[in-house]
């Protein structure tokens, strides 16, 4: 093979096939005449189930910029988490492996440090990757830094600030701030307020629903938006960049600002499935509160697309939107997430950029139906960063889907969590070893997507069927 003659993409290739990438010159990423490679930007909340944005007309719930980023590139109907839980779900994007093989069995388990992720390989090949707020690749330990620092160039870091989640922040510090948000708010005198605040919030409920005293400029998802766009204004020039932005938001409690307070009073929401506990009123003012929540990350949305814009670089950008798990919400009389519900183990996935070849399979926006899982992410990433995919990810790259090259994507999709399992092929879900629901339970999404009806008995043949994709697997 003549290497003067390889592009750029081609050589990145060779190296890491050949565990090279860290060697290659960096004069070289930017020598030949290839496009440039796209900036790559991560949206990622915490606990946004899928269905809780403007495209669906049931709710009314307001997110214009996820519709913005929809109608110039791909929004996903069935998109899944490969687990429904914080430190897995994010285990398993960061090393591109299923629950079963990414070695984070539960929030007890930290990251494998000596585990390749797509943040290392993104790093290697030239990438400035950056990261903020909350990574969960060290839930286990609960050790931040007060910089934020702690572990991000294991992972593959170029900068970044790892903050602690809600709760953890609050446990970890509750007598001096052990990770960089509770330091901000300790500086600002407003470590002891915001403690007492959530303090007095229960994880559900009307008890949930009423404002934080924390101003807007202090409120962690603010505060981690800002964190941001920081980071991506001090990129090296010249560097392609990956950023991911891990707001803390719209996981329980509900606490918001009074100005986000105030988005959604008077409106009304529907009731949850099969809910209980706790009076109508008091489901729609959670609801509030959770929709306030989605719709101030939404803002932030805007903002990152107006700071590409202003920065001539929203059309080298590959944009993602989506989460790392949902939220029961109430239905089925649950809240939170770990279960196999939708609710829990589906998520929002909005992709757009970069470039004409995603813009002009598009037409002004498309909605797939095709199976995917936020798993393969991190194979998508290293596709259009020009990166071989390292053969040990379950990781399937997106690119043919995103540029209408193939409408399919997957036979099937997984998630787990200890006990159960449950594989999806588009229209059957099969769970099983989860109790509530019975096992095996199996739902015909197509016909009942609140997952009411357990037709188990009457299909054996495709509870069978899907039990062998689970073995497999």
């Amino acid at each position: 093979m003549d290497h003067d003659k390889l592009t750029r993409r081609e050589l990145l290739k060779v190296a890491a096939s050949v565990g090279a990438l860290s060697i290659l010159p960096d004069a070289f990423a930017l020598a030949d005449d290839q496009p440039k490679r796209p900036n790559i930007l991560l949206l990622f909340p915490d606990e946004h189930r899928p269905d809780w944005m403007q495209f669906n007309a049931k709710l009314p719930i307001r997110t214009p910029n996820l519709v913005a980023l929809g109608s110039r590139g791909v929004r996903f109907n069935w998109a899944f988490t490969p687990s429904p839980l914080c430190a897995p779900a994010r285990a398993c994007l960061a090393a591109g492996k299923e629950y079963d093989r990414c070695g984070v069995a539960n929030n007890r388990v930290n990251y494998p440090v000596a585990q390749t992720t797509f943040y290392k390989l993104l790093r290697d090949s030239g990438y400035h990757v950056m990261g903020c707020g909350k990574f969960d690749l060290h839930k286990a330990s609960s050790d931040w830094g007060l910089d934020g620092k702690h572990l991000l160039k294991e992972w593959g870091f170029s900068d970044g600030i790892d903050n602690a989640g809600k709760l953890d922040a609050i446990r970890s510090g509750r007598d001096e701030p052990k990770d960089p948000y509770m330091a901000y708010l300790e500086k600002k005198g407003l470590r002891k307020t915001h403690i007492e605040d959530i303090q007095k919030r229960n994880r559900v409920g009307v008890s949930n629903a009423f404002p934080t005293p924390l101003p807007d400029d202090a409120y962690c998802d603010n505060w981690v938006g800002q964190n941001g766009i920081d980071l991506i204004r001090g990129v090296p020039d010249g560097k392609p960049w990956f950023l991911q932005v891990n707001f803390t938001g719209p996981h329980p409690p509900w606490d918001v600002t009074e100005s986000m307070y105030k988005m959604y009073q008077g409106v009304d929401f529907p009731q949850p499935n099969g809910g209980k506990g706790l009076t109508p009123e008091q489901f729609v003012a959670v609801r509030r509160n959770y929709a306030a929540m989605v719709t101030n990350i939404d803002r932030w949305v805007g903002v990152y697309i107006d700071e590409l814009k202003k920065r001539g670089e929203l059309e080298n950008t590959l944009i993602v939107y989506s989460s790392d798990h949902g939220e029961m919400l109430g239905d089925h009389g649950l809240w939170g997430k770990s279960v196999p519900y939708q609710p829990s183990v589906g998520v929002p996935l909005v992709i757009a950029g970069p470039g004409p070849s995603i813009r002009s399979a598009t037409q002004g926006g498309r909605v797939s139906d095709a199976l995917v899982s936020t798993v393969d992410l991190a194979g998508t990433f290293l596709d259009y960063a020009g990166v071989a995919r390292p053969s040990e990810m379950d990781s399937l790259p997106l690119r043919d889907v995103l540029e209408g090259k193939k409408q399919s994507h997957r036979d099937c999709v997984l998630s787990g969590l200890e006990p159960w399992r449950i594989v999806f092929d588009g229209r059957y879900k099969l769970v099983r070893g989860f109790p509530i629901t019975g096992d095996p339970a199996l739902f015909d999404l197509k016909e009942d997507l609140l997952e009411n009806k357990n037709i188990a008995a009457e299909h054996k043949d495709t509870v069978e069927r899907l039990s062998r994709l689970i073995r497999s697997h």
